[in-house]
């Protein structure tokens, strides 16, 4: 699905229309300057209107008198407060657990290029847009390899995302909605939303958001649980029962406390399958010792303490099969659909038909 072409693609069509929209507003007013512009990012606009957002005061407005505020040089377009909140204390304890430049491995990358097909500087010059960004495991590694990266995340994991990514001409970052995001449909080359559909109140709309952005030509890369039968023969069930129902921060210490009760059994017997199942049957943590056997026993610790908490405390947690998530796509209109068992579950991909009145575009990305 990916090529290996570096060449920055064609300005779309877009960010040109909002070229010479910048012409007629005050240069002081335009959070994105034209020659940011000219790099292909795609501007801000209202969730609510789809007006060209400006800056003004620290706040981003449109011409119908929208106001959303930027707050640590973030835009927000929801409140702090939504059913996502422990994902954003998640992230903002573990803000470098799982990043590639943090642990030294190539584990995230290897994910994101699985998922994608190919490579990923065959990303340069594109416009790439993230959902459920969290700390940045994959934004960094999409902003390293030149690719014109627009990430959104629903809680305060974007502040995290930031000090991770740092201040870069082909990043933004924004709080906001994947059900009302604050950029204008089908203009992005590739649209990714790993390990984030799962948690949306409802998966079918969360792809259907996704797809919406695609522009004709492009890429959409999702992931998503499935259903193990050793889910239901756990007691994990039963913890996330009463945890997802506390605050984040009391439902965190309880969940670190289960790790430094069960992780030290865990490790005793990591070499040991038959031990180490019959364990997960009543410990709730979640450990990778078969997986990324590159990790040292801290990382392990550390990515217990995640993912546990992660597994516990998720407001929402949907299941579909490859089947299903085929049969999604499809109903899109999507085409080259491919899916398959890995990872977190599901992943898959498919691109979004060209129009008839545009000429295709050679599979690059």
């Amino acid at each position: 699905m990916l090529g290996h072409s570096t060449l920055p693609h064609v300005l779309p069509r877009y960010s040109a229309l909002c070229l010479v929209a910048t012409k007629m507003v005050p240069r002081h007013l335009i959070r994105f300057s034209p020659e940011c512009l000219c790099m292909g990012m795609i501007p801000f606009v209202c969730p609510a209107t789809n007006d060209l957002l400006c800056e003004e005061a620290h706040t981003l407005v449109s011409s119908h008198g929208k106001v959303y505020p930027i707050r640590n040089c973030i835009p927000r377009f929801v409140s702090d407060s939504n059913y996502a909140q422990a994902f954003g204390l998640e992230w903002t304890m573990h803000r470098q657990t799982q990043l590639d430049s943090a642990t030294g491995t190539t584990i995230s990358r290897e994910r994101l290029e699985r998922c994608l097909g190919g490579q990923l500087r065959a990303l340069a010059g594109r416009t790439v847009f993230e959902a459920g960004c969290g700390a940045g495991r994959f934004t960094e590694l999409l902003v390293g390899a030149g690719a014109l990266v627009h990430a959104i995340d629903l809680t305060v994991a974007v502040e995290a995302n930031r000090k991770n990514v740092g201040e870069r001409s082909n990043y933004v970052v924004a709080q906001a909605d994947l059900s009302s995001p604050p950029f204008p449909k089908g203009v992005f080359d590739v649209v990714i939303g790993l390990g984030m559909i799962q948690h949306t109140p409802s998966p079918e709309k969360t792809i259907e958001s996704l797809y919406a952005l695609v522009k004709p030509g492009g890429l959409l890369v999702i992931d998503h649980y499935t259903r193990d039968l050793s889910y239901v023969t756990k007691l994990a069930p039963v913890y996330r029962c009463f945890l997802k129902r506390m605050s984040p921060e009391r439902s965190k210490r309880i969940t670190d406390k289960l790790v430094r009760l069960f992780f030290p059994l865990h490790w005793t017997v990591r070499k040991m399958r038959l031990a180490q199942m019959l364990l997960s049957r009543i410990s709730p943590c979640l450990v990778y010792f078969r997986s990324f056997p590159q990790l040292s026993r801290e990382q392990h610790y550390e990515w217990c303490q995640l993912d546990t908490y992660d597994h516990l405390t998720d407001y929402f947690k949907h299941f579909r099969t490859c089947g299903q998530i085929r049969a999604i796509l499809a109903r899109l209109g999507a085409g080259q659909i491919e899916t398959w068992r890995g990872g977190n579950g599901v992943e898959g991909r498919c691109r979004k038909p060209q129009a008839p009145s545009v000429s295709p575009l050679k599979n690059e990305v």
